[in-house]
């Protein structure tokens, strides 16, 4: 999967985001936006979701043809602070609705990814007793396990302590090395294993 943005720009109202914005995000290798807070870093992210459109340019998905944008969902996963979870729902049932719609890795199941993010002896509880740490594993685990080619993280160690760390990191290793990462964070023990960063500053009016 390659993500082809060419002159992309996006503003609100008559102010700026990002502007002249042309980049090659590709398969098996990883990505930092970096910037400081309010520089559009999260903004970018979502017009390369397709969760946002922006005000001009193109942004391309090629996987082997041209993914139409309808389809592009199928190939993202995202992991966000601003992506609510279903708190009703204990970690099993969210888990399990959530691939009906986007299914997991093969060979993995619900129940060993909640035991892979150390969620295994609070499967069965609702989310809403979560603590936002355990919140915070629970939108990785739907994201980092989901079938996909590209996998968005922003801000991805929001709410987690050291332990957490060690465990995002783990994740992204063992199961996104053939797929295409990006992290949006001013965070660098968040992408210190990318391979290369895009500096959101760089594409200001």
């Amino acid at each position: 999967m390659e993500i082809v943005v060419q002159n992309a720009g996006k503003r609100f109202n008559r102010d700026w985001i990002f502007r002249r914005l042309t980049y090659t995000f590709s398969s098996g290798n990883s990505y930092a936006v970096t910037g400081p807070n309010g520089s559009g870093k999260s903004t970018l992210l979502q017009a390369i979701a397709g969760s946002i459109t922006i005000a001009e340019g193109t942004v391309q998905y090629v996987n082997d043809a041209e993914v139409k944008a309808e389809d592009v969902y199928k190939h993202i996963a995202i992991a966000a602070p601003y992506l609510e979870l279903v708190e009703e729902m204990t970690a099993t049932e969210f888990l399990d609705f959530h691939q009906t719609f986007k299914p997991f890795i093969a060979g993995i199941s619900i129940s060993e990814i909640l035991e892979i993010v150390n969620l295994g002896d609070a499967a069965d509880k609702q989310i809403r007793y979560y603590s936002s740490g355990m919140k915070q594993r629970v939108k990785l685990a739907q994201a980092i396990f989901s079938d996909v080619a590209v996998v968005l993280l922003d801000e991805p160690c929001t709410n987690l302590d050291a332990a957490g760390y060690e465990l995002y990191h783990h994740l992204v290793k063992t199961y996104c090395g053939n797929k295409l990462v990006i992290v949006s964070s001013n965070d660098i023990n968040e992408y210190n294993f990318c391979t290369s960063r895009l500096s959101i500053l760089d594409y200001k009016v």
